[in-house]
């Protein structure tokens, strides 16, 4: 048993002595390098250096052939001057640098700050209600709607609203206007709603012929306070109210498509016959004009009834 085992062992070492790999030996070449073996040894010879004189260095032994070294690329040369960094713009392309061209917050107040900024900008609607503001702030140009109640304004200069074309609402309500520069509305070409009311206003300027609806009520406006004929040519005024003034008299001639005329708490003495109606024309009936308000002041309605046969509806007002 132990002579085949022992046989078993030797074959298995015998086949494993057969399929071994057979090292060859690794030739060098000595030509392939220029360096001798003398070479070598002179390389690591210190004797014949002096002292104080001895570097240390490394170096790299080239294969013969081609030597030809590889140097990087060189660079470009960096020019004197670098380009300027491109200005920073703002989302609608102005400049910090360029004040002439406002950005998205508006033009600056006196205060320095942008208008958009210290008020509210929606779309085309600037509101600027309870800042305590003592001018008009200046406007983005496409603003339509502007709001500036309950602050203290106390004037309206001819500026403020210049080359605002597109403007058709302002209202003022509730400041301490007393003031209004004669050319600081007329020249605005789209503007429809005035509101001035509360405030201290006891002249009106020429007003543009384009609006729709005026309201100066609670103010100082009297016998001298509105121009003659001032309404005569704004044929597409609806509503107008003067409420809460010291008129004496109503203004003459109304537009033909007036249809709320309020001047309640005046100091109105009288009417004609000619107010409202034709009195050459009794066939003449003057169907827009609904709305009249006369209470409030010291006039006798009953007076005059000749003055109310065109209307749709009797005026609000005294009787007695």
């Amino acid at each position: 048993m132990k002579t085949l085992a022992g046989l078993v062992l030797g074959l298995v070492i015998f086949d494993a002595a057969v399929t071994a790999p057979t090292l060859e030996p690794i030739n060098y070449d000595s030509e392939t390098y220029d360096a001798t073996s003398e070479d070598l040894n002179n390389l690591y010879n210190y004797e014949n250096v002096p002292n104080g004189q001895a570097e240390a260095g490394l170096a790299t032994v080239m294969p013969s052939g081609n030597r030809e070294l590889l140097t990087p690329p060189s660079q470009p040369e960096e020019t004197e001057e670098e380009e300027e960094e491109s200005t920073p713009r703002l989302i609608d392309g102005s400049s910090p640098q360029e004040p002439e061209f406002p950005g998205v917050l508006g033009p600056h107040t006196n205060e320095d700050f942008p208008t958009c900024l210290l008020c509210t900008c929606i779309s085309t609607t600037v509101y600027c209600d309870d800042h305590e503001l003592d001018a008009i702030p200046p406007l983005p140009k496409n603003t339509a709607y502007f709001y500036s109640r309950f602050n203290r304004i106390k004037k309206i200069n001819k500026n403020d609203f210049a080359s605002l074309n597109d403007l058709r609402r302002i209202d003022l309500t509730s400041n301490l206007i007393s003031e209004i520069d004669e050319d600081a509305f007329r020249k605005l070409p789209r503007l429809r709603e005035l509101v001035l009311r509360d405030n201290k206003i006891r002249q009106l300027p020429e007003l543009p012929t384009t609006l729709t609806f005026i309201d100066i009520s609670n103010n100082r406006l009297g016998r001298k306070g509105i121009k003659q004929e001032a309404f005569k040519d704004m044929y597409d005024l609806h509503h107008l109210y003067l409420t809460d003034n010291n008129l004496d008299h109503i203004p003459l001639p109304l537009p033909e498509n007036l249809r709320a005329l309020h001047l309640q708490n005046n100091n109105i003495l009288e009417m004609h016959e000619d107010t409202f109606c034709n009195v050459k024309n009794l066939t003449y009936i003057r169907k827009a004009l609904e709305d009249i308000r006369l209470d409030g002041n010291p006039i006798n309605l009953s007076k005059t009834p000749q003055a109310y046969m065109c209307l749709p509806r009797l005026p609000i007002g005294s009787l007695v």
